[in-house]
């Protein structure tokens, strides 16, 4: 027996409790389950096991608690309950993740969904950890590589850092999520598919994500039908995973996608609880809940390791003051926004250079890189200010030498950001300041003092 076997009936014995606390279903309405016995031994946000009389178990989480009775909230349908049925109180939720789930796929109770066994390990993680006191965490940490030009220079992302993806739905987001998944420097990546339809997980792991991605992720997923319990908590099981490797002293990737289906089930879950929704149909319970998440992810303390976070917003018609949007620009250390105009247009990844930001600049950069960055986001200001001028043909060449550039250099950055070669930083800032120089020469801005000294600032050393 290897040391995962041993470990696992370890484990397996442990688990085994000597008495159980019973109670029994009394009553069933509006998907929620009435049950008495309990309501003096049970916490609320513990789980529960309701017997079916087909011999099966249905899981639960305790919403509500009364003098003379709990509410529960069942993780499916409540088809099949009955008057009467045992109901048996179960631990807290919690898993017990370890090196053998890498390259699996489980769903947000810990159970496999890929037709194999799935060994658990020693240490059991709780689904609502406290996120580590800021005085005692560790500072962000250097620039990662990712592959990818636009995140190499202009959005750089450090290792602790965590971002959001502000997108609408078919920009190209799943596509920019597999890029990280692939090539985003880290040691294990922590996937969350929150709320799918069901035929994309296939879809998603063999085709987007692929065997390569698929080596290092732990995917963790709630598809659509499923319900809000369970959905809500697929972000939290995720994570628990990504805070266990980050104990174990690893750098995980952590991926969520989306954080506005997380929202939209706990909306769900609040109401069930009797919460009004205040915030566009979103209960005040959102904000904390949604802060709490984020906070969890991160560096770690001292000599441990740190989780890097990239978080998917679903923005419908591009509307950023959207309650979940909105909250989460506040909370994240910088967001990426994904246009549909430019997915139109054929650029992919359709990022919005001037709308997106990364909190890890200045530091994350040079003097010399941030004089590329700022040169760059000038160029594009100038154009965007201009674009409607230039597409009706009223612009004229020789007018402005800075225009000049910008419209000169448009074609060339609309080019390196949809970039598909695989560049380190070095090399995409290397290839920034070379269509920096090009588009120079040939705005004709070769004579710099003709544009007086904010011309000479396009010079890129």
């Amino acid at each position: 027996m290897g040391e995962v076997g041993f470990m696992q009936v370890v484990k397996s014995i442990g688990s085994v409790d000597m008495a159980r606390w019973i109670g029994r279903v009394s009553g069933v309405e509006n998907g929620l389950v009435d049950v008495r016995g309990l309501q003096g031994v049970a916490c609320q946000g513990d789980q529960v096991e309701i017997s079916l009389r087909s011999g099966s178990q249905l899981v639960g989480e305790v919403l509500r608690l009364q003098e003379d009775k709990m509410i529960v909230l069942p993780e499916a349908d409540p088809d099949g309950i009955a008057l009467g049925n045992r109901v048996v109180l179960a631990r807290k939720a919690s898993i017990a993740p370890n090196e053998a789930w890498i390259g699996r796929i489980i769903d947000p109770m810990g159970r496999p969904l890929d037709g194999r066994a799935l060994p658990q390990g020693a240490k059991e993680m709780p689904l609502k950890a406290l996120p580590i006191p800021p005085a005692e965490r560790s500072l962000l940490g250097s620039r990662l590589e990712t592959g990818m030009g636009v995140f190499n220079t202009m959005l750089p992302i450090v290792k602790g850092q965590r971002i959001g993806l502000f997108a609408g739905s078919g920009v190209g987001k799943s596509s920019l999520l597999a890029s990280f998944a692939t090539q985003l420097e880290a040691d294990i990546v922590v996937l969350a598919l929150i709320g799918e339809r069901g035929r994309e997980l296939a879809e998603f792991v063999q085709n987007v994500l692929g065997p390569e991605g698929l080596a290092r992720t732990i995917v963790v997923t709630a598809t659509a039908d499923q319900s809000p319990l369970l959905r809500r908590q697929c972000a939290w099981t995720a994570m628990a995973v990504a805070e266990y490797f980050r104990e174990a002293g690893q750098h995980v990737l952590l991926l969520a996608d989306s954080l506005t289906r997380f929202a939209e089930a706990h909306r769900e879950v609040a109401v069930a609880t009797g919460e009004l929704p205040t915030m566009r149909g979103y209960p005040p319970s959102l904000s904390h809940l949604l802060m709490s998440l984020c906070e969890r992810a991160g560096p770690g303390r001292a000599g441990s390791g740190v989780i890097t976070a990239v978080f998917s917003v679903l923005v419908a018609g591009s509307d950023m003051d959207e309650p979940v949007a909105d909250i989460l620009r506040g909370v994240l250390d910088g967001h990426t926004v994904l246009e549909r105009e430019i997915a139109e247009r054929g650029r992919y990844p359709a990022i919005n250079i001037l709308r997106s930001i990364s909190r890890s600049l200045p530091a994350a950069a040079s003097e010399a890189e941030n004089q590329v960055i700022w040169e760059v986001r000038h160029m594009l200001s100038l154009y965007e200010k201009s674009q409607l001028m230039i597409e009706a043909g009223l612009y004229e060449t020789g007018r402005n030498v800075e225009l000049d550039a910008a419209v000169a250099v448009w074609p060339e950055l609309e080019a390196f950001f949809a970039l598909k070669e695989r560049l380190t930083a070095q090399q995409s800032f290397d290839k920034l300041r070379l269509i920096l120089r090009k588009a120079k020469g040939n705005s004709g801005g070769g004579d710099a003092a003709r544009g007086g000294p904010r011309a000479q600032r396009l010079a890129v050393s």
